[in-house]
């Protein structure tokens, strides 16, 4: 389910808002972060389908941070061909950005980043961070370690009932099995 070339549009999306096409690789962690609850809770999907993590600065997707910190290599057309190296704890697009490059991303998901944006687009790194410590109820302090975090107790945190959050977190394991089932071919 996890989608490379998807993580990387949406991080070529929040990188292409900044004057100088760069951020911090922490903010920008709590954006992809945030785009992921938001779509949860307005469809019921994450965009990127990524693996949750709770780590001592707040809530990650687990593999984009090993594609930011190029503990992994990436596809082709994928990480790699939108974003630049980590240099100084930032991360920057490899050439301008083309909305019309973003074909991965369907207008209804690049509407949910352009929300999250207009609501934390503004905040430092330290500030996104801390917002998500506060208000991500899902999160929860791993004390110098990592733990996952389910997408159900994500559902819940941005308002499904139990049931409807077991369910949802049921469809997406499946569809996770599903993909690393199709990977093993």
């Amino acid at each position: 389910m996890f989608n490379e070339r998807k993580a990387a549009q949406m991080a070529a999306f929040f990188l292409g808002q900044t004057s100088e096409s760069r951020m911090s690789h922490l903010k920008l962690m709590k954006l992809l972060y945030l785009s992921d609850r938001e779509a949860l809770r307005v469809f019921g999907w994450p965009i990127s389908g990524d693996r949750l993590v709770s780590m001592p600065h707040g809530p990650v997707l687990s593999q984009t941070l090993n594609l930011m910190d190029g503990d992994v290599e990436s596809q082709p057309g994928g990480w790699e061909e939108w974003i630049s190296d980590k240099e100084n704890h930032e991360l920057s697009l490899r050439q301008p950005l083309d909305a019309a490059a973003l074909d991965e991303l369907a207008p209804a998901e690049i509407d949910v980043l352009k929300i999250v944006w207009g609501k934390f687009g503004a905040m430092g790194k330290w500030e996104i961070r801390d917002w998500t410590h506060e208000h991500c109820a899902e999160w929860k302090d791993p004390k110098g370690s990592s733990i996952p975090i389910q997408y159900d107790a994500m559902a819940r945190a941005v308002g499904f009932d139990d049931d409807s959050a077991k369910e949802l977190a049921a469809q997406i394991h499946a569809e996770q099995e599903i993909d690393r089932i199709f990977a093993a071919l």
